[in-house]
């Protein structure tokens, strides 16, 4: 009777300290909003932050150098600090124009830049070295070597702070050979892998994601953008611009869903997700709209079964 007793004892402390072990193994989910707008939504401020409001700021990487784009970053930072929001800040290309915009900074202007930012705003703690570094738009695109020496500047001049790697559109081997690339030309150890899985998302596959997990085996990994498509229109070389039909209210919807079925394909290292973004876009056509809020200022389903989602598999 005691044994039966003692194993009955031993099973319940078991089961406690597995509980909390399970919990934690839900992810911190947070916004993608260029918007300062966003600070002032009450219903972003009711959401259920449990963990704090998370949200990621896309900044030029010299915006600080010009009067009028540093007065944009200043607007939306201030937001953010007023409401004691958790800032994921990454950099993307020049606010210059024509080919200026998609020349790399050095080592040295780079890590300027970090001491400017982490001067000017020292509430924001966490950084991702580049956004979308692997895209054709960004400098960083066929320089991923060079690309892993700014990661090693951002890690020393950082000290303290949370740092991710760039992030990096997935799609096939191609995005991941520019991140080996990026990791073999980086001497600090990469912590925190950013991917945006758009395409897993909005087609309802795993492949991109999957592909990724089984390639960088170590580390953990944030999805720090990743929506659902409520609309696309895409420029074609005659000028004229296509609807792409897979992309509808009705598919973005289940992109929702999709976003944490992702997730839990290693819920003990995809600790934190993006959504991107708060606002749709009035633009009649536009080339991304996965915004969850529509232009007229109503809620879309998008952000009803987010909330949902949230409710069930969040933290």
């Amino acid at each position: 009777m005691t044994r039966v007793v003692l194993i009955i004892s031993t099973s319940l402390i078991l089961l406690a300290c597995a509980a909390p072990a399970q919990a934690a193994r839900k992810p911190i989910v947070g916004f993608g909003e260029q918007a300062p707008q966003i600070f002032s939504d009450t219903r972003w401020m009711d959401l259920d932050h449990n963990e704090g409001r998370y949200i990621r700021y896309v900044m030029p990487w010299d915006a600080l150098r010009r009067q009028s784009s540093r007065a944009v970053v200043d607007l939306w930072m201030h937001a953010a600090e007023y409401r004691k929001a958790n800032v994921l800040l990454t950099f993307g290309h020049s606010v210059r124009k024509g080919r200026a915009k998609l020349k790399l900074p050095t080592r040295a202007q780079y890590r300027a830049e970090i001491r400017a930012v982490r001067k000017r705003y020292p509430f924001i703690k966490t950084f991702q070295a580049w956004n979308e570094a692997n895209h054709g738009s960004q400098p960083t695109a066929t320089k991923p070597t060079a690309t892993g020496k700014l990661y090693d500047v951002l890690v020393k001049t950082c000290r303290g702070c949370t740092i991710t790697a760039p992030s990096i559109l997935i799609a096939g081997t191609k995005e991941l050979n520019w991140l080996k690339a990026f990791d073999k030309g980086a001497k600090k150890r990469v912590k925190i892998w950013a991917i945006h899985n758009h395409i897993d998302a909005n087609r309802n596959t795993t492949s991109g994601t999957k592909q990724f997990l089984k390639t960088f085996k170590r580390g953990k990994v944030w999805f720090t953008e990743t929506g659902g498509l409520w609309a696309r229109w895409v420029p074609k070389k005659t000028g004229k611009i296509k609807h792409i039909k897979r992309y509808n209210p009705r598919q973005a919807v289940r992109a929702v869903r999709n976003i944490f079925k992702l997730q839990r394909l290693n819920p003990r290292r995809i600790d934190h997700i993006f959504y991107y973004n708060w606002y749709g876009t009035a633009v009649k056509k536009p080339q991304w709209d996965s915004g969850l809020i529509a232009p007229n200022g109503k809620e879309r389903k998008t952000l009803r079964t987010l909330k949902a989602q949230m409710r069930k598999y969040a933290r």
